[in-house]
């Protein structure tokens, strides 16, 4: 891997900036050393684990509504590594391709590639191999339909969504597009394709709701983002929708309506278990975003946003927390019964036969 020197920023000197600037020639000397820490330091700044963090998270929760306790274990364990390759790799993409905007940001100008520590083909050779290792495991655990949509999504998010920030402010509906399809990769690991043509539409309805709700939870969450790094997106010639239109109105239309439709999707969510629980967990979660929503629109000012964007992190996690704990559907065809083997049956006597159905292509560790 090559390392170039650090280059010239073009926003050291912005007085409105430098404190967000102070700490870091001591942060990149340390990155750049030799040091176990630095390197972690880099390669998180790289990789954004915290986006991969919340792909994984939504990949289980869709197998986990799909299938329950009949998941098999090192299949979902290579499962989400794979993925959690893949995504790395779209993160690392992400930022070559916006390398020349990163440097204009104060809060994306410390990212090795934007600051020169790493150069672009180095760090090209990087996201393909993470691409093809990634997409080889979701392969081997999950089989070639899982990888697909793994593949789909970082298509989605690297060759179109990334390019579309500077062309237009629907670059927020094609990026929400892929940070739903990591259901897809859940759902069809989990057989879900196959159990929907047994007669079972529970885990399939339940997966569907989660996608729509990820797919509207995201418009909210991203405002926030769009309107507290305004200047700097403007500054950097992306199309956000609070750069097209400063007063923030279209901004809080569009996170408004999104949240509102949020609340009967994600309760929904509770109709294939027909849990209690779940429904309320919901419903609570929905509204709790939308008084946020409602908030960010009256007042359209930074703290407004900051709010929003912590009570979408809060309502995300308390809708998946929920969903895991309580939503395994519990209807399922008696038809996925002949799928599944004596052995399996066995192995889970607490359940009916019904509802076993037996991994394939699993990848043994």
């Amino acid at each position: 891997m090559s390392i170039s020197p650090p280059i010239a920023n073009p926003v050291a000197n912005d007085h409105r900036t430098r404190g967000q600037w102070r700490a870091q020639p001591d942060a990149c000397a340390r990155a750049t050393g030799l040091s176990v820490a630095g390197v972690l330091a880099e390669a998180s700044r790289l990789t954004r684990p915290r986006i991969a963090l919340m792909v994984l998270a939504t990949v289980f929760t869709a197998m986990w509504l799909t299938a329950g306790r009949t998941i098999d274990g090192p299949q979902l364990a290579w499962l989400l590594l794979g993925t959690g390759l893949v995504a790395a790799s779209s993160s690392i993409a992400n930022q070559i391709l916006e390398r020349d905007t990163d440097r204009l940001m104060p809060r994306t100008a410390g990212r090795p590639i934007a600051a020169g520590r790493m150069t672009p083909a180095a760090a090209a050779l990087v996201a393909c191999l993470l691409l093809v290792l990634g997409e080889g495991i979701v392969t081997a655990a999950a089989g070639w339909p899982p990888a697909v949509a793994a593949l789909a999504t970082w298509l989605v998010y690297v060759a179109i969504y990334t390019p579309m920030k500077k062309m237009s402010p629907l670059n927020t509906a094609v990026g929400a597009v892929a940070g739903a399809l990591p259901v897809a990769i859940g759902w069809l690991a989990a057989e879900g394709p196959r159990r929907l043509a047994a007669g079972d539409a529970a885990g399939t309805l339940a997966v569907g709701a989660l996608a729509t709700v990820l797919y509207l939870w995201q418009f909210p969450h991203f405002m926030a983002i769009a309107w507290i790094y305004r200047e700097q997106y403007a500054r950097a010639g992306l199309r956000m929708l609070t750069v097209d239109d400063p007063t923030g109105l279209r901004a809080a239309g569009q996170a408004l309506a999104a949240s509102l439709a949020m609340v009967p999707v994600s309760l929904v969510l509770a109709v294939p278990s027909a849990s209690v629980p779940l429904f309320l967990a919901a419903a609570f979660a929905s509204m709790i975003y939308v008084a946020a929503t409602v908030w960010f629109a009256l007042r359209r000012d930074d703290a407004s946003a900051r709010t929003l964007l912590m009570v979408s992190l809060g309502s995300l996690l308390a809708l998946l927390t929920a969903s895991v704990a309580c939503g395994p559907p519990t209807a399922v065809s008696p038809l996925t019964a002949v799928a599944s083997p004596p052995s399996l049956a066995a192995d889970f006597s607490d359940f009916s036969a019904e509802s076993s159905l037996p991994p394939t292509n699993t990848l043994q560790p």
